[in-house]
């Protein structure tokens, strides 16, 4: 036996307890199982199982002790717990992560999910870590190839960023996500899908990932009909994968789809435990809870590797001043706004650029391509104005430079934003600064303005 799996065997042993202090169910309800002669022996966190008549135990997680009572919200209901049942303290709540788990999927407590096993590694992580020191992270680093036009140019991202990914429902969120994990700049890929529905994790994973994709990735997922101990459990083991190969040296691209749901789950578990809703529906600590995830990404300290992260968020409606989203865009180093009406006409990705921001920039590009990114928003934000009134032939050529060659540019920009498996940064440049230097050529043909409006697609 080699020394690393000996060393792993060795560390199983020593977690392994010799005794196992048992205590009894005094109360159930819906939400909360309250637990007597275990206080003195548990910590907030730990996993709690308990006897079901005719069934396996069933599990739950320590949200409050009170005297001699724990308080233990259940992953599921209660059915088949009585009073008087037996309870004890289950595993240890730390996951063992090792580089044999990437190409695999896992659920939020470390076990496979594609009916292989999985290795363990040698020591186990805490789900809830503390981040890199502030005074000794380092700052942004190089510029990443993406794979995609808009996100080598206009909107870039940096090793170590942190960006959200805002967008309702059908949209193209999935894809767009699938699209960076294949083709992004990135030793390691970690996946955490929070409340997805079964059919789509295997969609995700063949169809979306495939082989290719999947090869660097870990995928941690926590489907829609889990508890919401579970989904909430499915973003730290997540992030604490995502610390193991950084702290090995590694850059590791995270992509959290999605914090809404983390937030609903965390929302589900704080009023079972007494906690008042406060932010439209969310108690406090939802606030803490999402900062202090986003914190542990970013930049690392010293010699270790950085966590490039893109964290999405659901916004009903459009509306970017939900709470959740609100709290995101707060801790973020940049946000990317998909536009349902963009999906409609049949853009992909429906990336609506003037209400999207890196704040990368301008450190990430040269004074060039800095010149090039301001004028394509200057561009796109004429069009924009006026559209309507191109659209309807109202507007006749001549009557403002800066329209005319909006509308000249728009149908290409709007093209090249679409653009995906483009070979480098500099290519996407090289193509953007060739639209912008043909926009300048003025129309010879009367009425080409209006028809260029009417040829860009929009409905």
């Amino acid at each position: 036996m080699t020394a690393k799996p000996l060393l792993a065997l060795t560390s199983e042993i020593a977690g392994m307890r010799r005794a196992r202090h048992v205590g009894r169910i005094r109360t159930i309800q819906s939400h909360l199982v309250r637990i007597a002669g275990l206080s003195r022996f548990v910590t907030i966190g730990d996993r709690i199982e308990m006897d079901r008549q005719g069934a396996v135990a069933l599990g739950g997680e320590v949200l409050g002790l009170n005297g001699d009572l724990v308080d233990v919200m259940p992953d599921g209901p209660p059915d088949g717990v009585s009073i008087g049942g037996r309870a004890w303290r289950g595993d240890s709540g730390l996951i063992r992560p090792c580089d044999r788990w990437i190409g695999r999927i896992v659920d939020p407590f470390g076990a496979p999910m594609d009916g292989r096993p999985l290795p363990r590694g040698e020591w186990g992580r805490t789900l809830r870590a503390d981040p890199p020191p502030a005074a000794r992270r380092r700052g942004f680093g190089p510029r990443l190839e993406t794979g995609m036009a808009a996100f080598n140019t206009v909107l870039p991202v940096v090793r170590g960023q942190r960006f959200g990914l805002f967008a309702g429902s059908g949209v193209g969120k999935s894809n767009l996500l699938a699209t960076l994990g294949r083709s992004m700049q990135a030793d390691v890929v970690v996946f955490a899908l929070i409340g997805e529905r079964g059919r789509e994790l295997r969609h995700f994973i063949e169809t979306g990932l495939g082989p290719e994709g999947m090869a660097r990735s870990v995928v941690v997922a926590a489907t829609s009909d889990q508890s919401p101990l579970a989904r909430r459990r499915c973003a730290w083991t997540a992030m604490a994968v995502a610390e193991y190969f950084r702290d090995a040296g590694k850059h590791v691209l995270l992509m959290v789809d999605s914090i809404t749901r983390f937030a609903e789950a965390h929302r589900e578990v704080a009023i079972a435990s007494g906690e008042l809703p406060a932010l439209r529906g969310f108690p406090a600590s939802t606030s803490h809870m999402i900062m202090s995830l986003c914190e542990r990404a970013g930049p690392g300290a010293d010699a270790s590797g950085d966590i490039t992260a893109l964290f999405s968020v659901l916004v009903a409606g459009s509306d970017l001043e939900e709470p959740v989203a609100d709290i995101l865009r707060g801790v973020l180093d940049g946000h990317v706004v998909l536009d349902r009406q963009i999906a409609e006409r049949g853009r992909y990705p429906a990336i609506d650029l003037l209400r999207s921001v890196s704040r990368s920039l301008p450190q990430a590009a040269t004074d060039a391509e800095n010149q090039a990114i301001l004028r394509v928003r200057a561009l796109l934000g004429a069009y924009a104005r006026s559209e309507t009134m191109v659209r309807a032939g109202l507007y006749s050529e001549g009557s403002d430079p800066e329209l005319d060659q909006a509308v000249r540019a728009w149908p290409e920009l709007d093209s090249f934003l679409s653009e995906i498996e483009t070979v480098s940064a500099q290519n996407s440049f090289d193509r953007l600064g060739l639209i912008l230097r043909r926009s300048l050529v003025s129309r010879s043909r009367p009425g080409a303005l209006a028809r260029a409006g009417a040829d860009t697609g929009a409905p």
